[in-house]
Order: C-alpha cells, then sequence, then structure tokens
C-alpha cells in the first residue's frame, strides 16, 4: 500500500498533468512533469551550506522552509502577471517550442526577424556543457501579417554561445561565436532560409573569459561604423576591406543602442546601469559626476517572494523579496517608435532581469550635460513590472510597426555558474525552488497601447529601387531611417546622390536630413560646400551633425573645413560648443588648447567646463581588468610617433592619409589600401620583406596604377621598425609591432634577393597559419583557464586558453600533431595572468586591483617527432616572457611538437602555466 506522502505527490502529479494539457506547449509540460510535486509538509528542508555563517548579512533571515518548486506558465498565463500603465498592453508574438532561451532580436530591412538562441545558457545550475555548440541564430516571418511571427528557420546553426546577431545585407548576418576572435558573415544564397555560405568579415574582434564578461551586441550606428560592448574600437567596411579606430572604453556588457541624434547609449550589466552616454564613445572617456538621478539604482519590482539574488540577504527588500538595488541590466533601446505615446519618444528603456522589470528613462540635459531619471520613481513603480519570477527580459528593440518588443528569456537562472556555485546563498535558493529545472523556454513580446494599432505595413527595401529606399528616410518610426540609409550605404548606389543631397539642404523633415548627410558619408560622396552650408543653419542640432559627419572629411585629407570647425567652438550653443571642443580634439586641430582655453573662458555652463577641463587633463582610464586592452609601453608609444612621422611625410602620397588608398580615377587606386589589410595584419615578415626589397605586380588579383612599390632597404632597420609598427598597430589595423631585431633578422635572410618581389612568389616565402582545426592537441595536465570552461588542451588556441592547473614542474609537457610533416617556422601565444588564490577584496572596495600571477612557462625547451615516439630538440632551454611570446624554430621539420619545461616554478605561489591565442606558423 502507499503511503501518505506518496499518494500526496501523485495527486498533485496527475492534477498538474490534467492541468498542463489545456495550458501549454509539449515542452512546457515536459519541464513540468519533470519536477516532482510534494506536499509542504514532506519537502526536504534545505540547510545552511557548510561553513556558513547565519549572522552574516548574506545568511541573516534567510527563509530555509520547504518550497513548492517554481512552475513555468503558459504565455496565456504569464501575459496576466504583467503589470503595466494603464493603457498599455502586451502580447505573445514568438514563444517556445519555437525559439529557446532567446537573448537578442534584430531585424533587417524586409522586416524579417533574427532571434540570437543561447541555448546553452544555464542548463544546470553548474553551468554544464555551456560552450557546446548547440546554439542558434533563427529568422522568422510574420507572412500574413496578423502580428504574430509564424514562419521561420534556423538561419545559422549549431554555434558555441553566439555572441550577437546583426543583419547586414539581403539574406546575410554578422555574428560570432563565443572564446573566439573572429567575426563572420553568413550568407542565405539559394533562398531556403538557411545560410550555406560563411565569409570572414574581420579579426581580433573578441576576448576569452565568462560568457557574461564577452563582447556582445554588434550594433550599426549612424556614423556607419559597428560597434559592440566591451571593445574600445569600432571597425567599419570599406571597398577596400574592413578598418578600425579605438574609442573610449565603453564599460558595457549587454546593450547597445542609438537616439535620433546619432548618440551611442551602452548599457552596463552588472552594475545594472547605464554605463556610458554623455557624449559619442569615440571621442574618449569623460567622468561626469551625479548622472544618475537619487534614487535611480533602486529597482522597484513586484513582490516575487523568491529572494533569490547573488548578493544574499542583504540585497532583498523585506517581506516582499524583491531586489533593492539594481544589480543587472540588459537589452537598451531608446525608443523611436510611431506607434505608442508620444511621449515615449526617445525615452530609454532596458530590463533588469534579476528584478524581473523593465524600466523607462527620461534623460534630462542640462547646460549640455545628462542626468537619468526613473520615470516611475515617484510612484516606487516601474514601466513594466511581472510577477511571474520567470520573466527575464534581455533585450528591447524599437520594430518595424513601430511599437516595442521585448525579450524574455524565461528561465529560472539568470546568473552565470560561477556565481552559482555549491555553498553559496543563490545556489541554496536554486535549489530550494528548483530554478534549474526550468530551461529550454522563452517569449518575445509586443507592447501596444490602446487606439493605436501597429504599422501594418510590411518593409521590403531589398526589393525596392534605391529611389524608392530614398524616401523611407523620412519615415516617423526611426527603424525605417536606420534600415534605409544601411540599405542604401551597403548598395553603395552613386545614382542617389543628387536626392540625398536635395534632402539633407531642404527637407522639412529635420531627421530626414540627418539620415540623408549620413548617407551620403556612408557613400563616401559627403562634400564640404554641403558640410558648410548645415555648419550655418539656424538649428543647432543640424550644425551638430555637419560638425561629426564633417570629421570624415578632414581625417581623408580635405582642411577646407578647419575654419569652420574653429568658428563652431564659439558658438552660440552651448550643445554645439561641447561638439566643437570634441570635434577638434578628435582631429586634433592645430592650436585646438587655446581654442579649448576661450571657450571655457567664454561659456560657464557646466559641459563646456567639464569637457574642456578633460579635454585639456584626461582622466586616468580605469583599470579593465586581466583581459582589457593593454595601454602601450611609453617606448612603444614613441615608435608608433615616429612611425606615424615617416608615413605621413612618405607613404600617404600613395596609400592615403587614413590608410585607404590614394584614387588614382576610374575607381582604381595609385597604391593598395593598407587600412584594415589582411596582408599587413599577418605574420610580420610580409611587410618586412616588401618594404626592404619592394613589390610589383597584381596583388591578388587586383592591380594599382602606382605600378610597384619601391625597395627601402637604404632605411635602418629601426627606420623600417617604426613605419611597419604604425601601419600595423596605429592605421585601422590590430597586429604586433616590429622590431629591429626582426628587420635585421629578415634582412640578413633575404639578403640574395635581387629586385623587387612579385605577389605570387612573396606569398610562398611567407610563413603561413596553420589553422587549428587540423591540429591535435594533447597535454600532460589540464585545467579549464574559468569555471564552465571546456577542458581541453585545445583551448589554448583559443581566447579561453589552456592550463596545467597546478603549479609548473619540471616535465610537464604539451604537445601538436600535424595532419602531415610540416616545416614549422614559428609558434606564437599569450602567456595568461591569474589572480593569486586567496585574495579577496576588502568590503566597501577599498582592497585596490587584485594581485596578478604571470602564468608563463619558466623554462621550455621544444622537441620534434616523426612518428611521436623518437625526439629530438630543436630549441634549447628557453625563458618564456610574460604576455605575448614567439619562439622561432626556423622551419624545423615535424609531424608531432611538444614543448616540455625544463625547469619548475620557484615562486612561492602556486603558479600554473597558461596558453592562449596559441597559433603555429608553418613554410613551404
Amino acid at each position: 500500500m502507499l503511503n501518505y506522502s506518496v499518494k500526496t505527490s501523485l495527486a498533485v502529479a496527475l492534477g498538474a498533468i490534467a492541468l498542463s494539457s489545456f495550458i501549454g506547449s509539449d515542452q512546457l509540460r515536459q519541464i513540468r512533469l519533470q519536477q516532482t510535486f510534494f506536499a509542504a509538509d514532506t519537502l526536504p528542508r534545505p540547510a545552511l551550506p557548510e561553513g556558513a555563517n547565519p549572522d552574516d548579512p548574506d545568511w541573516k533571515g534567510i527563509d530555509l522552509e520547504p518550497k513548492q518548486p517554481v512552475q513555468p506558465l503558459s504565455p496565456a498565463e504569464e501575459t496576466s502577471r504583467f503589470l503595466l500603465p494603464p493603457g498599455y498592453k502586451i502580447q505573445p508574438i514568438l514563444t517556445e517550442p519555437a525559439i529557446q532561451q532567446p537573448a537578442a532580436i534584430s531585424f533587417d530591412a524586409n522586416g524579417r526577424m533574427y532571434v540570437l538562441e543561447l541555448r546553452t545558457y544555464m542548463l544546470t545550475a553548474d553551468s554544464k556543457d555551456e560552450l557546446q555548440p548547440t546554439s542558434r541564430i533563427s529568422r522568422w516571418e510574420d507572412k500574413n501579417n496578423d502580428g504574430v511571427y509564424e514562419t521561420g528557420t534556423p538561419f545559422v546553426d549549431n554555434l558555441i554561445f553566439p555572441r550577437f546577431v546583426l543583419p547586414y545585407g539581403k539574406d546575410c548576418i554578422l555574428t560570432m561565436e563565443s572564446d573566439a576572435d573572429n567575426v563572420y558573415k553568413y550568407t542565405d544564397t539559394n533562398g531556403d532560409g538557411k545560410a550555406d555560405k560563411k565569409e570572414l568579415f574581420t579579426t581580433k574582434y573578441g576576448r576569452s573569459g565568462n560568457v557574461e564578461h564577452q563582447q556582445a551586441f554588434m550594433y550599426w550606428s549612424m556614423d556607419n561604423w559597428l560597434y559592440s560592448t566591451v571593445n574600445a574600437f569600432r571597425v567599419r567596411q570599406m571597398p577596400n576591406g574592413v578598418i578600425r579606430e579605438k574609442t573610449g572604453f565603453n564599460r558595457a556588457q549587454w546593450g547597445v543602442t542609438h537616439d535620433d541624434e546619432g548618440k551611442l547609449w551602452f548599457q552596463g550589466g552588472a552594475s545594472g546601469l547605464p554605463s556610458y552616454f554623455q557624449f559619442p564613445i569615440h571621442y574618449g572617456n569623460f567622468e561626469v559626476p551625479n548622472e544618475f538621478a537619487k534614487g535611480f539604482d533602486v529597482p522597484w519590482g513586484a513582490a516575487i517572494k523568491l529572494a533569490d539574488m547573488q548578493g544574499g540577504m542583504d540585497e532583498i527588500r523585506q517581506p516582499d523579496g524583491s531586489l533593492n538595488r539594481v544589480t543587472g541590466s540588459a537589452g537598451n533601446d531608446v525608443y523611436r517608435g510611431d506607434r505608442l505615446p508620444a511621449d515615449l519618444k526617445g525615452q530609454y528603456f532596458y530590463g533588469e532581469p534579476v528584478a524581473r522589470i523593465v524600466r523607462q528613462i527620461n534623460p534630462v540635459v542640462t547646460e549640455g550635460l545628462t542626468t537619468l531619471h526613473n520615470v516611475y520613481q515617484e510612484q516606487k513603480s516601474e514601466f513594466l513590472r511581472s510577477t511571474d519570477p520567470l520573466f527575464r527580459p534581455v533585450d528591447m528593440t524599437t520594430a518595424p510597426d513601430g511599437t516595442l518588443y521585448i525579450t524574455d528569456m524565461y528561465h529560472g537562472i539568470i546568473q552565470e555558474g560561477q556565481w552559482t556555485q555549491k555553498g553559496t546563498y543563490l545556489r541554496t535558493k536554486i535549489e530550494q525552488y528548483q530554478l534549474d529545472k526550468i530551461v529550454g523556454l522563452g517569449r518575445i513580446w509586443r507592447i501596444t497601447y490602446d487606439g493605436k494599432d501597429r504599422d501594418k505595413t510590411r518593409p521590403n527595401m531589398y526589393n525596392e529601387k534605391s529611389a524608392e529606399v530614398v524616401k523611407h528616410l523620412t519615415h516617423p518610426n526611426g527603424w525605417w531611417r536606420d534600415a534605409a540609409q544601411q540599405v542604401l550605404v551597403q548598395r553603395n548606389d552613386k545614382s542617389v546622390v543628387p536626392l540625398l543631397t536635395r534632402m539633407a539642404l531642404t527637407s522639412p523633415n529635420r531627421l530626414a536630413r540627418t539620415h540623408a548627410l549620413w548617407t551620403l558619408e556612408g557613400l563616401g560622396a559627403l562634400q564640404p560646400d554641403l558640410v558648410q552650408k548645415l555648419l550655418r543653419e539656424a538649428d543647432p542640432r543640424l550644425r551638430i551633425q555637419a560638425l561629426r559627419a564633417g570629421e570624415t572629411l578632414y581625417k581623408n585629407g580635405d582642411k577646407t573645413l578647419e575654419p569652420a570647425f574653429r568658428q563652431a567652438m564659439a558658438d552660440a550653443s552651448t550643445d554645439v560648443q561641447i561638439q566643437a571642443l570634441l570635434t577638434a580634439k578628435f582631429l586634433k586641430l592645430p592650436g585646438m588648447e587655446d581654442g579649448i582655453k576661450s571657450a571655457m573662458a567664454a561659456n560657464k555652463a557646466a559641459g563646456v567646463q567639464l569637457v574642456g577641463a578633460q579635454l585639456l587633463t584626461p582622466p586616468k582610464p580605469r583599470n579593465m581588468g586581466p583581459f582589457g586592452a593593454p595601454e602601450l609601453a611609453a617606448s612603444q608609444k614613441a615608435q608608433v610617433e615616429r612611425g606615424a612621422l615617416i608615413y605621413n611625410e612618405l607613404c600617404s602620397q600613395c596609400h592615403g592619409n587614413n590608410g585607404m588608398g590614394t584614387p588614382a580615377g576610374n575607381g582604381r587606386l595609385l597604391a593598395p589600401a593598407l587600412a584594415g589589410n589582411q596582408h599587413m595584419q599577418a605574420h610580420a615578415e610580409y611587410a618586412i620583406r616588401v618594404v626592404l626589397h619592394g613589390l610589383e605586380g597584381a596583388i591578388d588579383g587586383k592591380t594599382y596604377a602606382g605600378g610597384m612599390m619601391a625597395s627601402m632597404k637604404e632605411q635602418s632597420d629601426e627606420w623600417v621598425a617604426d613605419v611597419l609598427s604604425y601601419i600595423r598597430n596605429g592605421l585601422s589595423n590590430d597586429a604586433s609591432l616590429v622590431t629591429a631585431q626582426q628587420v635585421a633578422a629578415v634582412r640578413q635572410k633575404t639578403a640574395a634577393q635581387k629586385g623587387s618581389y612579385q605577389y605570387a612568389h612573396l606569398s610562398k616565402l611567407i610563413p603561413y597559419e596553420v589553422q587549428p582545426q587540423a591540429l591535435k592537441a594533447m597535454a600532460s595536465h589540464t585545467a579549464s583557464t574559468r569555471i564552465g570552461g571546456n577542458v581541453s588542451p585545445a583551448s589554448a588556441f583559443t581566447y579561453e586558453g589552456w592550463s596545467t592547473g597546478g603549479r609548473q614542474e619540471k616535465g610537464m609537457w604539451y604537445e601538436i600533431e600535424f595532419p602531415k610533416e610540416m616545416r614549422v617556422a614559428e609558434l606564437h601565444f599569450t602567456a595568461n595572468q591569474t589572480i593569486k588564490k586567496g585574495w579577496k577584496p576588502t568590503p566597501g572596495g577599498q582592497s585596490g586591483p587584485p594581485p596578478f600571477i604571470q602564468t608563463y612557462p619558466r623554462s621550455f625547451v621544444v622537441e620534434a617527432s616523426s612518428d611521436g615516439q623518437t625526439w629530438h630538440e630543436v630549441l634549447p632551454p628557453t625563458k618564456g616572457a610574460a604576455g605575448d611570446n614567439v619562439i622561432s624554430l626556423n622551419g624545423s621539420k615535424a609531424k608531432y611538437l611538444k614543448l616540455r619545461l625544463s625547469d619548475g616554478a620557484t615562486e612561492p605561489d602556486d603558479v600554473p602555466w597558461s596558453m592562449r591565442q596559441l597559433k603555429v606558423f608553418a613554410q613551404e
């Protein structure tokens, strides 16, 4: 006979089965059946983890009574749990099982919605299998125009935790995977809704570490550059390649968007707050006090009761169990649509998935500086709240239909496994409510308003003629204007230049004029006389746009705008004056310091004073952590500056002031573009050989009007190293500097070279990178460099990295197997640094930055083998170095290659051996 508790559990389970048959998907029913439903008096009673002090703030007052597990609701049920201001409504437009764990959405210019599905995110409390290749980007259409996206395909499948999705033309997107370095372009060439072509778009874009700390949200801004969170640079595709420029640190994790003026707004992550928004990020960083109104960091979520916050009981508002200070944020959007109340235009929205809220922010600009206000703070409320503990708003989007879309991951855990380990407060709450069982769901919602129906016009820009697309620049919905500009720039159709010029000068629609201006800039058709005319406009907002767009012309060598830029530094408008100061600094106008001082003396507005002071004396950059963009050493900066002088005095005549090549008529260039040039960023020997001995003829099948690159071998090794360091590091490229020693070695090796190289011959002489997919890796000891990572020796080839885990000991080894015997030229790797074990930050953050231990190999030899059994030494005992390591093997033949520690670590600390970004170069 069954005992009472088993009878009770069966009864509750059978009731759940009966209920589920009416309310949701098979997926939802499956999750409910996976959970065991016990009566309250039979539930296991959680206990404090071993060693937990009940008097600590994290634990004091914690409710450890048995709880029923949290149950997922059907979309219809979840709808009833939302709390919105009067007049607003919310409805699902795409849900599970069609999609799973959506993190972001984006629309192409035909209105098709791409969904970033992070299908491996927190499937267990230990984040098991988080980096398995099972995530996807799907594409969805509302073909019957009923407002629900019913038709979809997996556009790109089997991805490793993809970082973003950016539509990039018809049937084309850009994305990249976690712990990777390359952005790829995926294209559907046969129209079946699935990408079948993969092309490299740009490199050196990634970083490693926890999946919450990597770059995200690649975003096309109004200025035609592509930005992302984390990365302190921007990239842009030009006719001759992808270029990049350094920017300020955006300090963001999970969101980037722009407003009607084209200013970028970046969203923090763990801070729970917007991260950078005062001025365009390419001008660098400005420290602005009091950016947030008093009380801005207090969220006002509904009473959830779970108290499942990572910070512990000290972060809980009693008695409702909601969050009392923001701790996570994601997916920002400046609403620019036309089908919600007019007072929402220009308002900033973002999700706080820990607090289960969507916040509406009113930006208030005073004397050129912005302060953010929570619109519903006085009511102790938020724009959108939910009493469903599984509501996880992670992305906000102004949609083609003029409304606001909310991406809801609808997930049990919304904190990565590094912070949910056994023994933590959060892990205790997860297990108490079985939040780890609720996975594989996800919803996308539409916010509407009474009396304002969604726009049912279906975009079709990829199929329209360019002149028709231009008309969309006047649309009241910012999404349409952005999409039209991007389509025109991607087409590079100069036939619409007269239409755009007329619109920029005469349209009664200011926003249309702004987009026409930037479309001309994107087409390379912007003329200085148009900028001059806009700089004289009565509307200060147009003068600001003219200053920003005019920067492109000045950088390209047109200095005719300089007097107008200087005059703008004394503009009657504080906002224009601030912009002029930023432009002057960005372009390094001669004598700009005097202009800044004059502006500060004449205008006491807070914004002018703050910007002026920090332009003259920039604030020190904040600590960016071990994987932040490292600053060049003083000697390296000096080398790049010397190289810049050489380039501008000599090389720019043929290669262009900005490295994009000097036009020679009929669409040809005088010489190859060096900015974004993959040859210049590849193995340094290519560039060194070209400068020493010259190059003539076609390059990659393309000829140039200049005919040839002359030999510069009469110049010193230092001269060659300086100019190449500038080209590889300071000219929209991101490659290592070149040393005089490297130049001397190549000079000696190529002493017998007669005359200039032909590209076809030269390309065979240069060491080439062996792709990691062709290599097999083994190691004597292996540990992941981070919690939740893939534990594999092959991780050494990625940004995640490989580590021995334990202390360096003599005899530890790392082995590479090649597909066939090869001549190995070089090995490159970066040695990680790790936080010293036992270090803990002091309360209040007064401990300063953590102490780091360098994990480079203290001493090692390199051995080669043809059969994996018999080994011979090809490099004697060598000391490793912190940071980048380059190991020259001079073409040693090997089917197997082994790095073996010839000595252990001597420091008292527990020093492991680690490597990341391992690259193997072979030669013909």
